[in-house]
């Protein structure tokens, strides 16, 4: 049988945890970004903080950085992690009724942290779209995706193409 890229299936075609234990710890960092477009109204809500929820970016910020540290709660094959940093920011894009999330993660640990990035991202805008959803059931959230991770054996990785 070939062996698959796929590195959470096992010779028989199994899923499984990858065994990180032979790996060495390094630094690990992973940054993930998306999108959440809305309508101009709803955007304005958001950047006046008076959306009836309350303030929306601080509030997806902490939602951001729980979703990071629970990653290995939800994506079945996700190892838990000793999380040493959380970063998240969100970028107000107003000719594109747009705001923008970016969330750094870092670890010093056997595997990366590019799930717990995406993760955070996702999050943060579900619950943009949460707290707002009052006032436009028609957000949609896009490009989510990683930009770049550092550490690890197969070194430094960053997207070719900024969408």
């Amino acid at each position: 049988m070939t062996t698959s890229p796929l590195t959470h299936f096992d010779a028989t075609g199994q899923a499984h945890m990858v065994d990180v234990g032979a790996k060495d710890a390094t630094h690990r960092i992973a940054v993930a970004a998306g999108t959440i477009r809305m309508q101009p109204a709803t955007l304005a809500l958001v950047t006046s903080g008076s959306a009836k929820k309350g303030d929306v970016l601080g509030v997806a910020r902490i939602a951001a950085i729980m979703a990071a540290k629970r990653t290995s709660d939800l994506i079945p094959l996700c190892h838990p992690l000793a999380i040493t940093r959380v970063a998240v920011d969100f970028e107000i894009d107003e000719p594109n009724n747009s705001v923008h999330c970016r969330a750094q993660v870092e670890t010093y640990g056997k595997t990366g942290v590019e799930m717990e990035a995406l993760t955070s991202v996702q999050v943060g805008l579900l619950t943009i779209y949460d707290m707002c959803k009052a006032a436009d059931r028609g957000m949609v959230m896009t490009n989510v995706r990683v930009l770049e991770k550092h550490g690890g054996k197969s070194g430094d990785w960053t997207a070719e193409i900024d969408t």
